[in-house]
């Protein structure tokens, strides 16, 4: 029996289809990770299964008495705490104890009792404060009334509600933007648990490759199941194409040899049949299947200057608001090969150091030193509240670099994706990947020798969080990154700073280290003075951009020379193309320019040839 079944399903939004004849089945217990690039329609399909929205053609069916869980789109709020907030969700328990309170007559009360011992009422409320512990809130924060609460927090609230409700399938959209690294492991081990069936939308790679049995890939239009987790997905997705443009290489070559055949002996009497007989067959001949290759997303931080070590540091340092310390005992360092994630609950005070580092915040007490030329690039999420909804990303840019050029402006987007027709979207249209990808082109246009990124992936699809750990594997300065996607901490920090209990301290130990320690066991790894950390301690991923560092530098150079060269080469057939060149006796000049050209043609292969080997050094790297 299958928990979920669409059958021939069509969905379009504004006369434009997003799905067409789409069939997906859910077993009982199956975890289905539905993934797709940003506007292909998954939210959409989610509404649908929920009933929000009616489909334009096929069916949905749920199995009968099964139990759908999903996140509300409005946060909770209201008087009551958060505990009952929860505990609430389970609409057939409350009305059994009500019923139970007014004192029903005659068998009732036992029938009360019984479904009540079922459906584990009295266990209830320990498992919603599990739930809510989980999540961030302790026993004095589950206590207060959710209004007390931002809308990110209420948002948590929502999804303990669902999770409360153990449903026999249940319907997760992006259930991470919300959740602080903490929350997000925590999570991943609740699902990895959970007995029922679910469709989660995620576009973190580590909770689709630890937390799913199966991927429901959404790409024009249509909906592809495959079996086992993220990273067979891409295996398995990339093996089909190169196994499409293979066959579509050979049905080409067929089709051309026949084709050859019919074009040389159609007008010829004694082979006229043996060519009506190949144009036959040209037409039973299966469709070339075109392999649409998707966009290649890429992101590019501008070079930064080197400075001397260190960028910046800060002794005996104490930081805080309003005359209330957060932190205290700051000792730390910064060097521009740092690469460091910031690990703790929210609410330790991550932001805040992130805010002390960007210079938003002074020091309460201690020492600090900057290089005098430290350049900071600063990322928050909070920023997005912050733009002009009736501007576009290049009204931005301009206001961000008054004395660049429009074309320096459009340049510096471009490096985020941003091309010349997004560039002049206004930002009330833009996606919320898209508003991201402004602010980091915002942030880097003065080429940082630190960058600092607070949960910088909130709204970029797969593709772009890839694109930003290539960036940041390229990118000569330092990192400090708050981030709730574990894929993405692993990939680019070499050093991890544990942010709570008013201090901060370096981590010695990776995540599985950080999972065990929130877990309750420790695997061995310890916490150390932030400052500690020195380079022999360093990660390989630091060794490995500096051994980088030389090739880079050569690109660098070859480039150079290329354009160099194309640009003399395109003077020089200029003069050569003009006729009154020949007009005087100018043989000498003539025989001069036709030998320089002839050596930058024989000079640039070579160059071109060096350049791509260097390239496919650097991606294979």
């Amino acid at each position: 029996m299958t928990v979920l079944a669409i059958r021939d399903l069509t969905l379009r939004i504004a006369g434009r289809a997003l799905l067409e004849g789409a069939d997906l089945a859910v077993d009982p217990g199956r975890k289905v990770g539905l993934v797709g690039r940003n506007g292909a329609g998954k939210s959409t399909l989610l509404k649908a299964i929920i009933g929000d929205i009616q489909p334009d053609g096929g069916e949905i069916r749920l199995a009968q008495r099964a139990r759908l869980g999903h996140v509300a789109q409005e946060a909770p709020g209201g008087p009551e705490s958060l505990l009952d907030t929860v505990l609430a969700a389970d609409t057939e328990r409350a009305a059994l104890l009500a019923e139970a309170e007014a004192g029903p007559e005659g068998h009732r009360m036992a029938e009360i009792h019984e479904r009540l011992i079922a459906i584990q009422a009295d266990s209830a409320p320990s498992r919603a404060a599990t739930i809510l512990a989980g999540l961030g809130f302790d026993a004095a924060a589950q206590a207060r009334p959710s209004t007390e609460f931002s809308g990110g927090w209420r948002m948590r609230v929502a999804l303990a509600r669902v999770l409360f409700l153990e449903p026999e399938l249940l319907l997760l959209d992006e259930p991470t933007n919300h959740l602080d690294l903490e929350a997000t492991m925590w999570l991943e081990g609740w699902l990895q648990r959970f007995s029922g069936a679910a469709i989660i939308v995620s576009h973190d790679r580590g909770l689709l490759e630890r937390c799913v049995d199966a991927i429901a890939h959404l790409d024009r239009g249509k909906l592809t199941l495959y079996p086992g987790a993220f990273d067979n997905f891409v295996r398995v997705r990339t093996e089909r194409q190169a196994q499409q443009a293979a066959m579509n290489e050979k049905l080409a070559a067929e089709r051309a040899h026949i084709q050859s055949f019919v074009d040389r002996f159609r007008a010829k009497a004694s082979k006229a049949r043996q060519a009506q007989s190949r144009i036959k067959a040209l037409e039973r001949m299966p469709a070339i299947e075109s392999v649409v290759e998707d966009h290649v997303t890429r992101f590019a931080f501008p070079e930064p200057a080197e400075l001397a070590p260190p960028v910046l540091s800060i002794t005996g340092g104490s930081i805080g608001y309003d005359g209330r310390v957060v932190l205290r005992g700051l000792d730390l360092r910064l060097d521009q090969d740092d690469r460091i994630a910031l690990l703790g609950a929210n609410g330790n005070g991550k932001s805040t150091l992130a805010k002390l580092f960007a210079g938003r915040l002074s020091l309460m007490g201690g020492r600090e030193f900057r290089s005098p030329k430290l350049k900071i690039g600063y990322f928050a999420q909070h920023q997005t509240d912050e733009l002009d909804m009736e501007g576009t990303p290049l009204s931005h840019m301009q206001a961000a670099m008054p004395k660049a050029t429009v074309t320096q402006c459009r340049s510096q987007l471009a490096r985020f994706g941003l091309d010349v027709e997004r560039a002049t979207t206004r930002i009330s249209a833009c996606s919320g990947g898209e508003k991201a990808r402004l602010l980091l082109a915002l942030c880097t246009r003065e080429a940082p020798q630190l960058l600092i990124l607070d949960e910088p992936t909130n709204h970029l699809d797969i593709d772009a969080r890839d694109a930003l750990v290539k960036a940041l594997a390229d990118y000569n300065g330092a990192v400090i990154l708050i981030s709730h996607d574990p894929h993405l901490v692993e990939l680019v920090a070499d050093r991890l700073w544990l942010v709570g209990e008013g201090k901060v301290a370096s981590f010695d130990g990776d995540l599985d280290d950080y999972r065990a320690l929130l877990g309750g066991g420790r695997r061995g790894a310890r916490s150390e003075p932030a400052g500690a950390a020195r380079p022999s301690e360093r990660r390989g991923r630091a060794e490995s951009r500096t051994a980088l560092a030389p090739l880079k530098e050569r690109l660098k150079q070859i480039e150079a020379q290329i354009a160099k060269l194309q640009d003399e080469a395109a003077v020089i057939d200029k003069a050569l193309a003009d006729p009154r060149l020949y007009a005087g006796n100018k043989t000498d000049l003539i025989s001069r320019a036709t030998t320089r050209r002839a050596v930058i043609n024989k000079i640039l292969p070579g160059l071109e040839s060096e350049w791509l080997e260097l390239q496919e050094k650097l991606e294979a790297a």
